[in-house]
């Protein structure tokens, strides 16, 4: 796979989305911070809002300053390596992310708010996933599941990923990344997203991004990374190289998660090492995807 190439001063926004695959329209569990260049705090977007997935979307092809990295805090695709396919065994297995995304958006076309119960219950993908009331799919793969790459990657550096075909507990990801992939299926090439799509030379990209990153380059520990309450957000912060963030008391630890991770990626979206990460491969970015910062 060829370098990315990246330079001083080709971002000029950093955007941070915390996530939500919940149930409904509106979500409390959905987060966007963005801050610019230099060490000014990163403010919420539309604070005290209830997003709805849409919305984000629209924002994104509406509102996105120029020149902007956008962190996803979910999965952009669903582990292949380790099976060569997606859901093995079913013939309508897609080849690539793009091909995944577009399969659950047909899918669930008739699921409201970019929601995607219809794959989990189609009778081929729900064999693959672990669903609540005990239902495990006879190919979810036992254990934790099935894991990508960079997920691997993850786990090298200290972090506990979750499999995105596990649907169950508190920490599980698998629901936010699939009503993820469908925005991202609905973005229809007008943002790229990295690695499926090359880093472009100019303009905004869209990637995923892993919370847990970011807070521990903040200093907090893998196990206790999630922040309630605004003074350990400021501390957090400043060991970001930003402003402290305006307010006492509690924080949601959503709204905190996209505040440090907006931080973090002022810093980290120019090193060059980040988008050039061991196991990167050509195939792997167009299967799998990666997580910038799982180097």
């Amino acid at each position: 796979m060829k370098p990315a190439k990246i330079k001083q001063g080709r971002f000029q926004h950093f955007a941070a989305v915390d996530w939500s695959g919940a149930a409904g329209e509106r979500h409390h569990g959905i987060a966007v911070a963005l801050c610019g260049p230099g060490k000014a705090v990163p403010e919420l977007v539309r604070p005290g809002h209830r997003w709805s997935r849409p919305e984000v979307l629209d924002w994104l092809l509406n509102d996105l300053p120029d020149s902007t990295i956008v962190g996803f805090d979910m999965g952009i695709s669903l582990a292949h390596a380790d099976a060569g396919a997606f859901f093995p065994g079913w013939a309508e297995s897609p080849a690539t992310a793009r091909e995944l995304w577009a399969l659950i958006d047909r899918v669930c076309a008739d699921d409201p708010h970019l929601s995607a119960s219809s794959l989990v219950d189609h009778p081929e993908a729900a064999r693959h996933f672990r669903r609540h009331g005990g239902r495990v799919g006879d190919l979810f793969g036992g254990g934790r599941g099935r894991f990508r790459v960079t997920e691997r990657a993850q786990e090298a550096m200290g972090c506990r990923p979750y499999s995105n075909f596990n649907l169950v507990g508190a920490a599980q990801v698998g629901k936010s990344s699939l009503t993820g992939m469908r925005l991202l299926h609905r973005l229809d090439g007008r943002l790229p997203v990295w690695p499926i799509d090359p880093l472009p030379e100019t303009g905004s990209v869209v990637c995923e991004i892993y919370t847990t990153i970011a807070a521990r380059a903040a200093g907090r520990r893998t196990g206790a990374s999630k922040i309630r309450d605004h003074g350990d957000l400021a501390a957090a912060l400043a060991a970001l190289g930003s402003t402290p963030a305006a307010g006492s008391g509690a924080i949601t630890d959503h709204a905190a998660d996209a505040l440090i991770t907006a931080a973090w990626l002022r810093i980290a979206a120019h090193d060059r090492a980040l988008w050039n990460p061991m196991g990167l491969t050509a195939e792997i970015a167009q299967t799998e995807g990666w997580t910038f910062g799982a180097a």
